[in-house]
């Protein structure tokens, strides 16, 4: 299973929380790169598990979109 945060990002608006059937019936309804799909079908198998958001996927999610925003100002140096 292979995550970056624009994979990552397909699953924002998913219907939370969610189990993996539904989350790859949400991710083939909005079109979603079959890699996310791929993800989606490397899970447990289990009716039961229900995830609350994308951290439950992929747990390093929040650092990761932190980076994807650089900003120039954060590039500045105080002379």
């Amino acid at each position: 299973m292979f995550w970056t945060p624009e994979l990552a990002s397909y699953l924002e608006d998913a219907p939370w929380p969610a189990t993996k059937e539904e989350l790859i019936d949400y991710c083939n309804r909005t079109g979603a790169p079959l890699q996310v799909i791929d993800n989606l079908l490397e899970l447990e198998e289990s009716d039961e598990i229900t995830y609350e958001g994308i951290e439950d996927l992929w747990p390093e999610y929040e650092a990761a979109s932190d980076d994807m925003f650089f900003s120039e100002d954060d590039d500045q140096y105080d002379s």
